[in-house]
């Protein structure tokens, strides 16, 4: 007992003073935990969308001739225009397709001088327009610019008028023709956008049969088109929040 006593004593001082020593060594460092990784979220165009548009046209209408008289000549005239769009687009990386239609309502009037009812005046009305295209964009998040291109409807209502204000002769024409345009889209949240659009329809030379109103015989005219058009554009787009790009 007198030998074990004081080998323990020994062995528990021993301990101690390692453990002492051990406590005043320099520690290692604790590594700092990794940095959560942190992905960009961008914007996804893909999806339907519906919305509304407003903006400004410009009709430019040429007269031909009224049955061997001389041509009428051109006039330009500018109008309101509202109406809507429906679409789908599809996202590959940073390129955008899609493909829509779209509808106005516009008050878009060119008039000029008649050379075959003299001081009379010829007139033509830009009553209603539609638009079915193709688009291809390239897309900075939720920016997207974009071209399009397709086919356009132009509706018309074309008046003669005599120098007291009658109207002699009306024909109204639905014409078909191609259009060409270029915009920009911006997302302000994730399922809205609103963007600014240009629009330009080439609608030819269609020969157009007026009616006379009373009193005379009815004749033929060719009538050629073309139409600027700028417009504001809401759009709602159906489908799932921003996703993030790995």
């Amino acid at each position: 007992m007198k030998k074990i006593l004081p080998g323990a004593i020994g062995f528990f001082v021993a301990g101690w003073a390692t453990a002492a020593f051990a406590a005043d060594l320099p520690q290692r460092p604790i590594p700092a935990p990794a940095p959560a990784v942190v992905l960009p979220y961008m914007y996804d165009w893909t999806g339907f969308y519906i919305g509304a548009n407003g903006g400004y046209g410009q009709n430019r209408a040429c007269w031909g001739n009224f049955a061997g008289f001389n041509i009428e000549g051109c006039n330009s005239k500018s109008g309101g225009l509202v109406g809507g769009q429906a679409g789908y687009r599809w996202q590959f990386g940073q390129f955008v397709f899609g493909a829509e239609i779209e509808g106005d309502w516009a008050n878009m009037r060119a008039s000029l001088p008649s050379v075959f009812v003299p001081g009379g005046i010829d007139s033509s009305n830009v009553t209603s327009v539609g638009l079915l295209t193709g688009q291809l964009g390239y897309a900075m998040n939720n920016v997207l610019f974009y071209l399009k291109g397709g086919g356009a409807l132009a509706n018309n209502y074309s008046l003669v008028q005599n120098a007291a204000g009658t109207g002699l002769y009306n024909a109204s024409s639905h014409r078909l023709g191609a259009s060409v345009g270029v915009g920009i889209e911006y997302g302000i949240t994730p399922n809205w956008t609103i963007g600014l659009e240009y629009d330009y329809l080439m609608m030819g030379t269609a020969n157009n049969s007026f009616s006379c109103n009373a009193g005379c015989a009815a004749v033929a005219n060719s009538i050629s088109q073309n139409i600027d058009m700028v417009t504001i554009r809401v759009n709602y787009k159906f489908g799932g929040p921003v996703t993030a790009r790995y």
